[in-house]
């Protein structure tokens, strides 16, 4: 969440940034900073009637101890009235704050200077490993499933409804060996392993930022009050909620597995077909939390990371850096990683990594002491290391043959066989 203190000072800045994703709410800004005087006026006049309170107190003490009673019940008439201002003035001041809140909690993080706006198409800055296919007419993940039996979409529709899917043989074997082939990996980076809850309260999805911007694509348990989690960012993040660190305790580096619950209304056609877009997907996360001097350093290792990963599987894959209009309400700046797929002839994403800089940390109220003692709002960055469902379907394409699909090296101790046929 953005400061009021920030969007003051910053105006033009805030102004200009939000114009570059595309937001079309600019005129909160004005109504932030006006509310927020407001606020200010009321807290004034609030801390006089205080003062005031503090005045009549001592006098009447003074009073009492003098023997002289005859001012007292004229200051007492007077504490009466300043008690009847005070709940006015409190409730008045309570009315503002929740209505700031609540527009303050619309605004999204303001983009890097790096970010572009929606006039230019995402940036390309890198690319790697050949696109090739060694057969003449590759099947799709989905028609190699049918062959070698791997996974089923119609059994997860049977069981909840579309947008779920039934892993099984060699294919929940491959999908288990990736979860613990990236998690060690994960770990041999120093990020330290979580294994989380599923489920989260209200306060938990607002201080990561998905509560109330993305409240609507998320599966709801009324009874309970709980909601399923869109991504492990949420639940391992959370775990770090109103804590101060020392500098030296930083970065933070942590990596978790969860199965991710996403509603994705409005998803047809092709898009959707096999593991394309799935409701329930499994997902390996990292997550850093760090100085604000040292975030972007954070990030760039990060994306080393990844770049690792897809290398040692052998897949050709891009990097993009997203404009405005695509960035995430929490993100700063996002970098995403696309997988080609060589039977269906695109590019599919597969990972996004982000800096949130302060953003998070203001709701998290995370934060940091200097080696001079300063308390300072840490910075936060997230990244899937990796979302399975694009790495199977692209594992599959990419690495098929006429009568079987290959292994990677790096996965055959994992998975104990090294083609599937």
């Amino acid at each position: 969440m953005l400061r009021t203190s920030f969007i003051r000072k910053n105006r033009e800045k805030v102004l200009l940034g939000l114009k570059k994703r595309n937001f079309q709410e600019i005129y909160l800004i004005d109504e932030i900073l006006i509310l927020d005087e407001k606020k200010k006026i009321a807290q004034n006049v609030l801390n006089k009637i205080l003062e005031k309170e503090n005045s009549i107190s001592k006098k009447i003490g003074q009073i009492l101890n003098f023997g002289q009673k005859t001012q007292i019940e004229s200051l007492k008439e007077k504490s009466t009235f300043l008690k009847k201002e005070k709940k006015n003035i409190n409730l008045k001041l309570r009315k503002i704050v929740q209505i700031l809140e609540k527009k303050l909690n619309q605004i999204p993080n303001i983009p890097d200077e790096k970010v572009k706006n929606n006039s230019e198409e995402n940036n390309i800055i890198f690319q790697e490993g050949e696109i090739h296919c060694h057969i003449d007419n590759p099947l799709t993940h989905w028609e190699l499933s049918n062959k070698f039996c791997l996974f089923d979409s119609n059994l997860g529709t049977k069981i909840c409804g579309s947008g779920f899917s039934v892993y099984m043989g060699k294919g929940a074997k491959l999908q288990r060996s990736l979860i613990q082939y990236f998690l060690d990996k994960n770990i041999q980076a120093s990020y330290k392993e979580y294994s989380l809850p599923y489920l989260i309260n209200e306060k938990s999805g607002y201080a990561t930022g998905q509560i109330p911007d993305k409240e609507n694509q998320m599966y709801f348990i009324e009874k309970d009050n709980l909601y399923l989690i869109p991504t492990g960012e949420v639940p391992i993040m959370n775990c770090y909620r109103d804590k101060i660190f020392s500098r030296t305790d930083l970065p933070v580096k942590a990596t978790t597995y969860t199965s991710c619950f996403r509603r994705e209304a409005g998803s047809y056609g092709s898009k959707v077909r096999g593991l394309n877009r799935l409701h329930q997907f499994e997902k390996v996360e990292i997550i850093q939390i760090t100085t604000q001097d040292s975030s972007y350093s954070s990030l760039e290792e990060m994306i080393l990371h990844v770049k690792n990963i897809l290398k040692s599987l052998d897949l050709p894959f891009r990097i993009i850096r997203l404009n405005g209009p695509d960035l995430g309400f929490s993100s700063s700046i996002t970098y995403d990683f696309e997988v080609y797929s060589i039977a269906q002839k695109k590019w599919l994403e597969v990972s996004s990594i982000s800096n949130c800089n302060d953003f998070q940390s203001n709701r998290l109220n995370l934060r940091y002491k200097t080696i001079k003692g300063h308390v300072r709002f840490c910075h936060t960055l997230n990244g899937s290391a990796l979302a399975l469902p694009r790495i199977m379907a692209t594992l599959l394409e990419n690495h098929q043959t006429e009568n079987k699909i290959n292994i990677p090296q790096v996965l055959v101790p994992y998975t104990e066989f090294d083609h599937i046929k």
